[in-house]
């Protein structure tokens, strides 16, 4: 896969050498300073490609690249026998967007959750992901599973919760969470699916201070996790 812009890609190559194949720098960016850090330019010298402005924004598909691209194996997804190791699950139910998927990646990984599995996808855009994360999805344990429920049965005899984010859920203030725990987040238009609400065991929602529809679902993920990540019984 491909990604582009200079976060992503310094934090690909500084901790994902194995994966690499091509460093692309845009010749215009070049002539310019800080595009590579010495000790990566030396590292990667030999991987180093020099492309034209035109040729650039070609592989960038129009993005804003930054001056460089990299070239890296494709994502590998992580299965459910090692997800399930994990204490902290967060679930996307029928999110699209790669840019809030992005963003909750980044926030899951800052703030402890362990692992991510999608569903209501059949695939995803692995190297946007990867983009909107700032290169946390290279770090993090993520999976799209197509049969939810067959999941979330697995985990229950493993003795996981379900917390469900939904607006007349539990204020998640007042709230302390098992230690083995999953929250699952809808997308914005529909919020969780009918089968996904059958496996919910609690309700969670953010109190608003102010009379306001909802969030944002990376901005209400990033709460949810943070407050899930402490309140521990």
């Amino acid at each position: 896969m491909i990604i582009y812009g200079k976060q992503v890609c310094l934090h690909a190559l500084e901790h994902h050498s194995e994966k690499i194949r091509t460093v692309y720098v845009a010749k215009t960016a070049a002539k310019g300073k800080g595009i590579l850090p010495n000790a990566l330019f030396h590292k990667y010298h030999d991987n180093i490609k020099f492309l034209e402005e035109k040729w650039a924004q070609s592989m960038s598909k129009g993005g804003n690249h930054q001056g460089i691209l990299v070239e890296m194996d494709d994502f590998e997804q992580s299965t459910l026998s090692e997800v399930k190791k994990n204490n902290f699950i967060v679930v996307l139910d029928g999110l699209t967007d790669v840019g809030n998927i992005g963003a909750i990646v980044r926030s899951a990984y800052a703030l402890g959750a362990e692992a991510i599995i999608a569903t209501g996808v059949k695939q995803l855009n692995f190297a946007a992901i990867a983009r909107t994360s700032s290169g946390a999805l290279l770090d993090m344990p993520f999976m799209i599973v197509p049969n939810i429920l067959d999941t979330f049965n697995e985990l229950g005899q493993l003795g996981f919760t379900v917390y469900g984010a939904s607006m007349d859920g539990e204020n998640v203030q007042d709230m302390t969470f098992n230690a083995k725990r999953v929250l699952v987040l809808g997308s914005e238009g529909k919020g969780l699916s009918k089968k996904v609400i059958a496996k919910v065991n609690h309700s969670i929602s953010i109190e608003m201070q102010h009379a306001f529809d909802s969030l944002n679902v990376s901005a209400a993920a990033a709460i949810l996790i943070h407050r899930m990540g402490y309140a521990i019984k």
